[in-house]
């Protein structure tokens, strides 16, 4: 019997090591968390940046279309005053309409009938 109670005694582990383990599992588990905040913090951020970069260049790119539209507009204007000129209309008249100004004797001057 006595040796059965030594074999006891060498199997039991002492209590000191059980709470030095379950402390480095608390250090662990911190940093774990810890991780995990960062982790999402960063891809927060990431994803904010990319965002912003997308912002960016559709900017970019609607000031292009911007510009382009400006272009088109001043051709465009210049090419309405061309298109509205009195010299202009009076050469399409004389060339393709046939018609010229009339001569004084086909001119009639009409008065108010007030005066």
């Amino acid at each position: 019997m006595a040796q059965s109670a030594q074999s006891v005694e060498t199997r039991v582990m002492p209590r000191f090591q059980e709470v030095k383990e379950s402390s480095f599992g608390i250090k662990y588990s911190t940093f774990i968390i810890f991780a995990i905040v960062f982790m999402f913090v960063a891809l927060i951020y990431v994803g904010s940046h990319i965002h912003m970069t997308e912002l960016e260049y559709n900017i970019a790119t609607e000031l292009n279309i911007k510009e382009q539209k400006l272009e088109e507009q001043k051709k465009l204007k210049l090419e309405y005053a061309m298109l509205k000129s009195p010299q202009r209309i009076e050469n399409i008249m004389r060339s393709k309409l046939q018609m010229s100004y009339p001569d004084n004797d086909q001119v009639i001057v009409l008065k108010k009938s007030g005066e």
